[in-house]
């Protein structure tokens, strides 16, 4: 199309010349003492327009000669970017192909080419990018031949040329590929510190927050890996399932490792509620409570909710929490001073009686009467779990108990026959 409408001009051109110097009887009469020229206008108007057009390419020509050396320089700096770009390319496909000490040598190619571009002051576009992947690309190759010193000299290069405001696009991937390096050599601590170092931005994106996890693990830092867990969750890094179960043994491992029962309540407090929900982490928080001396009604607050599951549908613990949740309940009987607490017996009771066959609530009431001193009532409910029990503690425990109420009644026969089935159980 374009061609065609130049096609178009170049006639209209023609006609309108054509028609112009046909009908044009003008001449040009040149003076030149004691001669007289008399030309034609047509003529004066070619040769004027010839030597326009002689004067033009005169002056391009010129010019292209004044600037050979000029572009001489500029063809000999495209040579060199063009050889800079394509060694940069073979270090990325050796890396990737695994041939790490080619990667290393086109990576570090690439850097003497730009070391030399800068000597002779000339500069590229991206001259420090460039700089800056390669140092990179050679650090991860060294790392990969386990050449520490070799990777140390390039990533402290790399960090060197993004420390500067104005050229900080790679400190992140320069930042973040020294965190997972130093998690490999098992420096949890360096991985952590290098993280640190991200922008807040940087480091809630996915693939730092998956490394911060692993090196605080790896470090035994419970709570901040609970902290990068529930962000990966919200980013669905991780399913709910997979989430909850990773959040669970981290919450379970923050409370095991408190030491008074004030961190163990801080610890506490710091859960999520949704943590704080979960069967294991509030039984592992109340067995933990009664095993440092702490309070009692505190224990018993943190398994209410679990008690309040049992009471609306009997299957919303598995066995083996619900002898836990007994347990609990149990020793902080036997923890606590005095009368039991009025409310927890009122709701062991209301439990029982909806429940009479279940041997786990008759083992709890037959311990919440002996409690208070209800000898009869006592070995009823025990001698009827024992029937149905199937854990063994427990039901060591209640011939155990059996076998105190039989001292207290003073038959020593009975007695000696709880002791002889405990030892059995």
């Amino acid at each position: 199309m374009r061609a065609a409408l130049w096609l178009l001009a170049l006639f209209a051109v023609a006609v309108a010349s054509a028609l112009f110097a046909g009908n044009n009887q003008g001449t040009v009469t040149l003076y030149w003492p004691p001669y007289r020229v008399d030309v034609s206008l047509n003529l004066v108007l070619v040769v004027l327009a010839l030597v326009f057009v002689t004067l033009h390419l005169a002056l391009r020509a010129l010019s292209g000669l004044l600037h050979i050396p000029v572009q001489a320089k500029r063809w000999r700096l495209l040579y060199k970017e063009r050889a800079m770009h394509e060694a940069l390319l073979d270090s990325l496909s050796n890396l990737v192909a695994g041939r790490f000490v080619r990667a290393r040598k086109a990576a570090e190619l690439v850097v003497t080419l730009e070391e030399s571009l800068r000597n002779n002051e000339e500069r590229t576009a991206h001259g420090v990018r460039l700089r800056t992947m390669s140092h990179l690309i050679a650090a991860e190759s060294a790392h990969a031949l386990q050449d520490r010193s070799r990777r140390e000299q390039h990533f402290q290069s790399a960090l060197e040329l993004t420390r500067p405001r104005d050229v900080q696009e790679g400190r992140d991937g320069v930042l973040m590929r020294a965190a997972r390096w130093s998690f490999e050599d098992r420096d949890a601590s360096q991985s952590l510190e290098w993280l640190d170092q991200l922008p807040q931005g940087t480091a809630r994106r996915t693939i730092a927050l998956r490394l911060r996890l692993k090196a605080a693990r790896l470090a035994g830092q419970a709570r901040e890996a609970l902290d990068a867990v529930r962000l990966l969750t919200k980013h669905r890094a991780f399913s709910e399932v997979a989430g909850a179960g990773i959040a669970r043994g981290l919450a379970l491992e923050i409370l095991r490792s408190a030491h008074d029962p004030m961190q163990l309540q801080r610890a506490w407090e710091a859960l999520e509620t949704a943590e704080k929900h979960m069967p294991e982490v509030a039984l592992e928080a109340a067995e933990r409570c009664l095993q440092l001396g702490g309070d009692v009604a505190l224990s018993r607050q943190w398994v209410l909710p679990l008690w309040t599951a049992m009471a609306e549908r009997p299957d919303a613990l598995n066995p083996a929490l619900r002898v836990r949740v007994v347990r609990v309940l149990e020793q902080g009987f036997a923890q606590a001073s005095g009368t039991p607490d009025a409310a927890w017996l009122q709701r062991i009771e209301s439990l029982q009686l909806s429940n009479p066959g279940d041997p786990l609530l008759q083992y709890l009431a037959g311990v919440m009467c002996a409690r208070l001193e209800l000898w009869g009532k006592a070995q009823q409910m025990l001698r009827q779990s024992l029937t149905m029990l199937k854990d063994a503690d427990l039901k060591r425990d209640a011939w155990r108990a059996l076998a105190e109420l039989a001292e207290h009644r003073q038959d020593s026969a009975a007695a000696a026959q709880a002791y002889k089935e405990a030892a059995k159980a």
